[in-house]
C-alpha cells in the first residue's frame, strides 16, 4: 500500500465513528497498532473503541493528527477538514479507508461482498456460516451482527470477509479471491454519473479476481444480467429461476421464519453429474430478498468446499443485523410491533415492505426519512411506487448527511406525489417529534410500525417506546 510501512504503528482515523471506519480501526487495534480517531459526536462505536484502548477525540482539530504515522479517511471526509490539511502540511500519508481494508486482506483468502443493496446482510450471513464451520474468519461489515457481537472480528483463520463499498469506487482496491454481487442498481449517481458507469465498475470488480477465483452473482437482478456476458472471470449465478447455477424453490414461511429447497447444477466444486437438490434451508427472518442474500453466501460456502449440511446449520445461527428488519419493541398480547430498518433506496424500501407483508397479517405503518437531497432527486420516480405494501405512510424531513438543500426537493413535496393505493394514507409528518405524534395517534392492535431510513430515523423507535411507557425489545 502506498505510504504504509511495518514500522507505521500509530494510525489516526478521521470519522472513526462510521460503521466501516470503526470496524477497520478495531481490527488494527486488535493487531497491536496504536489507534486514535476523531468524529463529530460520540456514539456506541466510539465508546466501544475507547474501551478497547483507542484515543478518541470529539470534534476535528489539527492537533489530533500529531504523532500519527498514517491518517485514514473515508469518502465522507472532505479535503477542507483541518486534520487532513494538517496531516498534509506535516507530510503524514493520508490513505483512503479501502486501502487500509486491502492491507488487512493481503496474504489471506479475501471474500468481497459487493452490490447496491443487501451487502451487509449477505456479508454477515457468510461470516456466521464460516465461523460456525470453524474457519475463524476475519470480518469487516457495515452493521452490527448479533451472532458475532459487533461489526468487526479479528480471526486467526485464512479468510477475510469484507463488505465492499461501491459508493465511491473504492471496492476496486480490494484484493479478493472470491466475490459476491447481490445486485447492480441506480445509486450513488453523484459519483458515477449514470447506471452505465456503475455497471462498468462491477465488471471491473469481477475482472480483478485472480485465476482460480469466482464471483457468485444474483441472476434475478436485471443489472447483473446485463453484465453477464461482460464478466471476464468465472461467475456462478443464483436466484429463483431454475436456469441459475444455484437456485431456491419450494419456498414456505411461518411468521418471521422461512425455508426453501436449495438446488445445484452440475458445475463447481461438487462435480455433480446432474441437477441435485442439496437440501432444505431455514432462515430466521422474512423476505425474498433475504433468501437471495442467503443463496449468495451458500454458493461461496460450497466453493470453499464446505459440506452443505454445515452451511445450512450455520445459517440457522444467524439472527440478523442491527437496523435490518430489527424488532425494537413488541406487544405479543395486542399483536403490535415496531421495526427499525436501514432501507433508504426505493428498491430496498419495496423489498422490506414485501418482507413485512409476507409475515404480518395486520396493518403496516411506514415512517420514512429520505437520505440525502441528491438521492431523493435522482430516485424520485422510483420512490413514488415503493410504498404500495404499506397501509399508512408518514414522511419526515430529508436527512441531509452533509449535503446542501436542492430547491424543490423536500419530503413534503414527495408526500404529495407518492402514488397511493386504494385506502392507503400518505402524509408529511415534519420532524421526528411530528412522526412520533402521527404514529401514536393511530397505533392500533395488530399494527406493525416500520421506521425506514439511514439517518436519525433510527431514534424514532426509542421515542415511540418511551411514549408507550415500555422498554425496548
Amino acid at each position: 500500500m502506498n505510504g504504509f510501512k511495518p514500522t507505521d504503528r500509530r494510525l489516526h482515523f478521521i470519522g472513526i465513528g462510521g460503521i466501516g471506519m470503526s470496524g477497520i480501526a478495531e481490527l488494527f487495534l486488535n493487531q497491536g497498532f496504536l489507534i486514535s480517531g476523531s468524529d463529530l459526536a460520540a456514539s456506541e462505536l466510539t465508546t466501544r473503541l475507547a474501551g478497547m484502548g483507542a484515543v478518541i477525540s470529539i470534534g476535528h482539530r489539527s492537533e489530533n493528527v500529531h504523532g500519527a504515522n498514517i491518517v485514514v479517511i473515508s469518502s465522507a471526509v472532505r479535503d477542507s477538514n483541518p486534520e487532513i490539511q494538517e496531516a498534509r502540511r506535516l507530510g503524514i500519508p493520508v490513505i483512503p479507508r479501502a486501502e487500509m481494508l486491502a492491507e488487512l486482506m493481503r496474504g489471506k483468502v479475501g471474500i468481497a461482498v459487493a452490490g447496491t443493496h443487501g451487502k451487509t446482510s449477505t456479508t454477515s450471513m457468510l461470516a456466521t456460516i464460516l465461523t460456525d464451520a470453524g474457519l475463524d474468519p476475519t470480518l469487516v461489515v457495515g452493521g452490527k451482527v448479533d451472532s458475532l457481537g459487533g461489526n468487526a472480528r479479528l480471526g486467526h483463520g485464512n479468510y477475510v470477509i469484507a463488505e465492499a463499498d461501491e459508493s465511491d469506487g473504492s471496492f476496486l482496491h480490494l484484493p479478493a479471491t472470491f466475490g459476491i454481487i447481490t445486485n447492480i442498481d441506480n445509486d450513488h449517481l453523484d459519483y458515477y454519473g449514470d447506471l452505465g458507469a456503475i455497471e462498468d465498475a462491477f465488471v471491473e470488480f469481477v475482472g480483478k479476481l485472480p485465476i482460480g477465483g469466482l464471483a457468485a452473482v444474483c441472476g434475478e437482478d436485471a443489472g447483473v444480467r446485463r453484465c453477464l456476458r461482460r464478466f471476464s472471470k468465472p461467475v456462478a449465478t443464483y436466484g429463483f429461476n431454475s436456469d441459475s447455477d444455484y437456485f431456491a424453490d419450494a419456498l414456505s414461511s411461518e411468521g418471521m421464519t422461512q425455508s426453501f429447497d436449495f438446488w445445484a447444477r452440475p458445475q463447481g466444486p461438487r462435480s455433480l453429474s446432474r441437477l441435485t437438490k442439496l437440501g432444505r434451508v431455514r432462515l430466521n427472518f422474512p423476505g425474498r430478498h433475504n433468501i437471495l442474500n442467503a443463496l449468495g453466501a451458500l454458493v461461496i460456502g460450497l466453493h470453499l468446499e464446505l459440506p452443505f449440511s454445515r452451511l445450512a446449520t450455520g445459517l440457522t445461527q444467524f439472527s440478523g443485523v442491527k437496523r435490518r428488519f430489527e424488532v425494537r419493541w413488541q406487544d405479543l398480547g395486542r399483536k403490535r410491533v415496531i421495526i427499525d430498518d436501514y432501507g433508504h433506496h426505493p428498491t430496498e424500501i419495496a423489498a422490506t415492505l414485501n418482507a413485512a407483508r409476507s409475515c404480518w397479517p395486520g396493518r403496516i405503518i411506514t415512517v420514512f426519512q429520505p437520505h440525502r437531497y441528491s438521492r431523493t432527486l435522482s430516485c424520485h420516480d422510483a420512490f413514488l411506487t415503493s410504498f404500495r405494501q404499506s397501509d399508512v405512510v408518514h414522511l419526515v424531513d430529508i436527512y441531509a448527511a452533509g449535503e446542501a438543500p436542492i430547491a424543490g426537493v423536500t419530503s413534503e413535496a414527495l408526500a404529495l406525489e407518492i402514488i397511493s393505493e386504494p385506502g392507503q394514507r400518505v402524509s408529511y409528518a415534519g420532524d421526528l417529534a411530528g412522526a412520533q405524534a402521527a404514529v401514536l395517534r393511530d397505533f392500533r392492535d395488530g399494527d406493525l410500525v416500520l421506521c425506514l431510513g439511514a439517518g436519525s430515523i433510527t431514534q424514532l423507535p426509542e421515542l415511540l417506546v418511551a411514549a408507550l411507557g415500555a422498554s425496548s425489545a
